[in-house]
C-alpha cells in the first residue's frame, strides 16, 4: 500500500473573505452575503486541494475564525484578557477568558465537514480543538458557583461531543489540535502541566468509541502563527514520552523544520507502538520556499529508517493560517507545498515499496 498522506487543516482565505468576516463580525455585512461567500471560499479550497492529488482533503478552516476558539466563538459568557500566548517574533495571541458558567460549545466542528461535503469529492478529514486548550479560558482566580471541577467536567462532555459529532458525520479522520502541549513544557519544565493536558484529552478520549481509534488523532506542533512559532526550543524528547500516551492511532508530529530530525526520529522509534501511525511532517509551511519533491522524498527516506513502513505517513508541520486574520503565507503558494507532498510522498512510496519488493 503506498504510504498515507494527509494535510494538518487549514489553508490561506482569499483576501476578500477576511475582509468581509472582519465586517460581518461588526455587523456591517449580512448574514447571507457572508454565507455565500464563506461557501464561494471552501468551495475552491475543496477543488484546489483535489487538484493536488491529496488521497484526503479539508475545508481549509476558511469558515473557522480561529482553530482554537472556534467552539466559543461569539459565546456571551466570554470576555476579553485571558491567557496570552506569545512568538518568538515578539508578537502575541490572547484568548478570551470565561466569566461564567456553564460551559457550552456554540459551534461544533461537524457544521464545517457538513458543509464541505456538499463539495468534496474525496474523504474529508476534520480538526478539532483539544479539550487542554479550552482549559486555559478558565481563569485562575476562579467563577463564584462554578468551581474549576465542574468546568472540566463540562468541558470534557462538550469535547467528546465535538469529535463524536464528526465521527457520526462520517469523517475519514479527527485530528486533535494540541499545540500547546509542547507549550506546556515552556511554561512548566517540570511536566506536571503537560500531564495535566494529556490526563485531560485521554478523558475526552474515554467517552468515544473504543473501535473509532483508528479514525483518531493528535496534531503537534510548536505553534505556527505569522511566521512564528512559541515553543520550538523545547525538545521535543521532553514532549514525546507524554505524547505517545494519548488514546490515539495516529500522531501528526511537525518535524521539516526541526533543526535535529534524526535527533526525534530516534526517539520516536524507541516511543513508537505496534497500534500507532506516525504522520512526519515534510512541508515547512512558514518557510517561503517552496520544497521540491526530491526533498519531500529524501525527507520521507529518512524517517523511514526508523519507523516502520506500514506505520508511517506524511503530512504538513502544521496548518496554513490558523487563524482568520493570517494571511503571512500566500494561498497558491500553499497549494504548491501540498501538491509537493503528496508527489514527494509517492515517489518515496515507490522506492521504498520496490526495495522492499526485491528483498
Amino acid at each position: 500500500m503506498p504510504i498515507p498522506t494527509e494535510p494538518i487543516g487549514s489553508i490561506p482565505r482569499p483576501q476578500e473573505l477576511i475582509q468581509a468576516f472582519e465586517k460581518w463580525e461588526r455587523g456591517g455585512l449580512p448574514d447571507r452575503v457572508m454565507q455565500q461567500m464563506a461557501e464561494e471560499a471552501v468551495a475552491n479550497t475543496i477543488q484546489r486541494l483535489e487538484q493536488t492529488a491529496s488521497p484526503i482533503i479539508t475545508d481549509g478552516e476558511q469558515t473557522k475564525p480561529s482553530f482554537a476558539t472556534y467552539p466559543v466563538h461569539r459565546a456571551s459568557n466570554l470576555a476579553p484578557g485571558g491567557v496570552s500566548i506569545a512568538f518568538g517574533d515578539g508578537h502575541t495571541r490572547q484568548l478570551p477568558r470565561l466569566v461564567a458558567g456553564p460551559f457550552r460549545y456554540t459551534t461544533y466542528a461537524a457544521t464545517y465537514l457538513a458543509a464541505a461535503k456538499k463539495f468534496a469529492n474525496r474523504p474529508l478529514k476534520q480538526a478539532v480543538i483539544s479539550a487542554s486548550a479550552l482549559s486555559l479560558l478558565y481563569p485562575a482566580e476562579g467563577i463564584p458557583d462554578y468551581p474549576r471541577e465542574q468546568f472540566l467536567d463540562d468541558l470534557v462532555e462538550e469535547a467528546a461531543k465535538d469529535i463524536r459529532g464528526c465521527l457520526d458525520a462520517g469523517a475519514a479522520m479527527v485530528q486533535i489540535d494540541f499545540t500547546e502541549g509542547r507549550l506546556a513544557l515552556k511554561l512548566d519544565p517540570s511536566g506536571s502541566l503537560l500531564n495535566q493536558f494529556i490526563e485531560l484529552n485521554n478523558r475526552v478520549l474515554a467517552r468515544l468509541p473504543p473501535q473509532e481509534t483508528f479514525r483518531l488523532g493528535v496534531h503537534s506542533r510548536p505553534g505556527g502563527d505569522l511566521d512564528a512559532t512559541h515553543s520550538a526550543d523545547v525538545d521535543y524528547a521532553e514532549l514525546l514520552p507524554a505524547l505517545f500516551r494519548l488514546n490515539v492511532t495516529n500522531f501528526y508530529l511537525q518535524m521539516a523544520s526541526e533543526q535535529n530530525r534524526e535527533h526525534v526520529l530516534e526517539q520516536i522509534k524507541n516511543l513508537i507502538t505496534l497500534r500507532q501511525r506516525v504522520f512526519v511532517g515534510v512541508i515547512d509551511p512558514i518557510n517561503p520556499r517552496l520544497e521540491t519533491v526530491e526533498e519531500v522524498r529524501d525527507r520521507v527516506l529518512q524517517a523511514a529508517r526508523y519507523i516502520p513502513l506500514d506505520q508511517l505517513g506524511t503530512t504538513d508541520d502544521c496548518g496554513f493560517s490558523p487563524f482568520m486574520d493570517d494571511a503571512s503565507t500566500a494561498r497558491d503558494l500553499a497549494f504548491a507545498k501540498i501538491a509537493a507532498r503528496v508527489e514527494g510522498t509517492a515517489l518515496a512510496s515507490e522506492r521504498l515499496h520496490s526495495s522492499s519488493a526485491a528483498v
